[in-house]
């Protein structure tokens, strides 16, 4: 199923001079990690502290964007610079998950898009994520599976920012964005899971 993360290593093509001058500055992963988190919180805080102003909306595809490429750069660093760790991963997944709940919660708030909806699009994320997880747990490999994982949801909520910060408000839009958001995420986690199934049972003798 394509999605976005498909074009991660493009992306990371273009970025790895930055990872390289970061990494010849003493940058490490984990800063960069800790770094998009706290970048994610903050912005959270902006929208859900000023929903009637535009500047955290405009921001948000920006801010989306910049997280996506430091995403990119703490596993290049991690990788391709001797960084990796148990503590990376645990911060690369937790920050990953915090910072989808920093960013996306807050549209529960605004009085445009159903809070049921909302919640329930950010309990489905976190499910999503933990869902590719589990994949390791059971001896299979992470699982990215579309067709709505992390670089998507940044794609629709991107837009969604967009839209709102141009007076784009209708209710019944957002209703139908989410709504089909939600059925896309249930369609993900039953994509990792079967596929982390068939990997392991692809290993065995």
């Amino acid at each position: 199923m394509p999605t976005v993360y498909q074009l991660k290593s493009r992306f990371q093509n273009i970025l790895r001079p930055l990872c390289n001058r970061l990494a010849s500055a003493g940058i490490t992963a984990n800063q960069v990690t800790i770094g998009a988190l706290a970048l994610s919180v903050v912005e959270g805080l902006a929208i859900y502290t000023f929903p009637a102003s535009i500047w955290p909306f405009v921001l948000l595809p920006v801010i989306l964007f910049v997280r996506m490429g430091l995403n990119a750069i703490d596993g290049m660093l991690a990788r391709e610079h001797d960084q990796k760790s148990s503590l990376g991963a645990i911060l690369n997944e937790l920050g990953d998950v915090v910072s989808d709940v920093a960013l996306y919660l807050p549209f529960a708030a605004l009085p445009f898009i159903r809070p049921d909806l909302a919640v329930g699009l950010v309990v489905l994320a976190i499910i999503v994520e933990m869902t590719g997880i589990i994949g390791v747990q059971i001896g299979a490999s992470r699982r990215y599976d579309g067709p709505f994982g992390k670089s998507d949801r940044a794609v629709l909520y991107g837009t969604c920012g967009a839209l709102t910060a141009i007076g784009v408000t209708s209710p019944l839009l957002f209703t139908i964005v989410f709504t089909l958001a939600c059925g896309l995420s249930l369609w993900t986690i039953w994509n990792r899971a079967r596929n982390a199934l068939r990997e392991l049972e692809q290993s065995r003798p």
